[in-house]
């Protein structure tokens, strides 16, 4: 018997698990690649057995096995049942082609004809990104379910009047950044309408300006000494203290986004050049150089802090399940309490203070905003533009003295 397989009594409970028998293994493979402990383990595959035998008294397949029959399951447990492991394996079987995948629901209604029509417009004629999208499809579909409700959904009805309504009760709900999304997804919504026939008016013309003086105030960052305090706050000692030193250190000596943290893989390592691929926005990939203390801390916590499992991803949650972090929300998280233990208040906790922090210390040791804008891989130099107010001295050389009283 395989060693990610048990031993003792167990083993002969898994292999009475009745329809669900000729799996068992594998399963227990995944969850020992997964990072569960031994206990752990034990308690998912007397459950797997379990409902392989509830599955076989009610003469049904390990290919009938669905969300449905999950759930019928989960209720005779009645609380005792793990969802979480039945879900596992259940993926596992539709990986494997042993359980069909769920097939897509036919009906679909109007306002998800447009949706889908509209999203696969940005993909390829627009060839934006699906981060791109998941930013404007949801406004469309809540611009259609207020415009028409359950009703048949009739574009050429829509006049300026609904458009104008519609955005006065949704932007006082958000801040200047996301109304800007919104009428951007209108606006391009519109238009392709009337590109395709839908409409005959132009209603993209009567959704207003959002405005949003991004450059009205100074970036939030970091001083130079509270940047190297933040990341010597992490105990590197242990585990999770080496993890959160090596991903501080990317964010501040790189910086790198939080999602691009989150997407990094083994293989984006380049060791022989010191070079790291990055996987930006819009499917962009740079190669930027890794400075020597970066790449130390990296080896470091490969060697001594890094779960062994199966994923490819660089980061990797320190308990089971082991995979990458679902999100950017865990590296934020990740900056945030390092911001506690130094004892830093700052107006913003998330990743991007990092990346501010850099640019402007570019800045304040003289580098130009040219490089600053290859370091940040910017693609537009007005975005680069925000950090020419940080220079205040040089901004004082420029300003006028204020008139006294009596020369005004």
């Amino acid at each position: 018997m395989s060693d990610h397989f048990p031993s003792g009594p167990l083993a002969a409970e898994c292999l009475q698990a009745g329809v669900l028998a000729p799996h068992v293994a594998a399963f227990a493979k995944k969850l020992l690649e997964l990072g569960y402990a031994s206990i752990t383990r034990v308690a998912k595959l007397r459950l797997v057995a379990g409902f392989g035998r509830w599955l076989e008294r009610r003469k049904l397949l390990a290919s009938d096995v669905d969300g449905r029959i999950v759930g019928k399951y989960l209720e005779r447990c009645r609380g005792r049942g793990d969802p979480r492991t039945l879900d596992d394996l259940l993926e596992m079987l539709r990986e494997t082609g042993t359980a069909p995948r769920p097939r897509r629901e036919s009906a679909e209604t109007q306002p998800q004809r447009f949706e889908r029509e509209f999203g696969q417009y940005l993909t390829v004629e627009r060839g934006l990104s699906q981060a791109s999208l998941k930013n404007s499809l949801p406004f469309v579909r809540s611009f259609l379910a207020q415009r028409f409700g359950s009703r048949p959904v009739v574009m050429e009805d829509v006049r300026a009047p609904d458009v104008t309504r519609f955005l006065l009760r949704k932007l006082h709900t958000v801040g200047p950044s996301r109304a800007k999304l919104m009428v951007g997804a209108l606006r391009s919504f519109f238009r392709f309408l009337r590109w395709r026939g839908d409409i005959d008016v132009d209603l993209a013309s009567s959704v207003p300006k959002v405005a949003d003086w991004r450059l009205s105030a100074l970036p939030k960052s970091l001083q130079a000494d509270e940047v190297e305090r933040l990341i010597r706050s992490c105990h590197r000692e242990t585990v999770t203290g080496q993890r959160d030193y090596t991903l501080l250190l990317l964010l501040a000596r790189l910086g790198l986004r939080a999602g691009e943290v989150v997407a990094m893989t083994l293989d984006d390592i380049d060791w022989d050049t010191g070079q790291l691929k990055v996987r930006g926005k819009g499917g962009r990939e740079d190669r930027l150089p890794i400075p020597r203390d970066v790449g130390q801390a990296m080896a470091t916590y490969l060697r001594q802090g890094r779960p062994q499992c199966s994923t490819r991803r660089f980061f990797v949650r320190l308990r089971a399940p082991r995979r990458g972090f679902a999100s950017s929300v865990a590296v934020c998280t990740i900056v945030r309490r390092a911001l506690e233990r130094a004892g830093i208040a700052s107006p913003r906790k998330g990743a991007h203070l990092l990346r501010h922090s850099l640019a402007t210390e570019m800045l304040r040791k003289g580098g130009s905003l040219a490089e600053i804008g290859e370091i940040l891989r910017h693609r537009s130099v007005d975005t680069t533009a925000l950090y020419a107010k940080v220079d205040l001295v040089a901004l004082r050389a420029l300003a006028q003295p204020w008139p006294s009283r009596g020369e005004a």
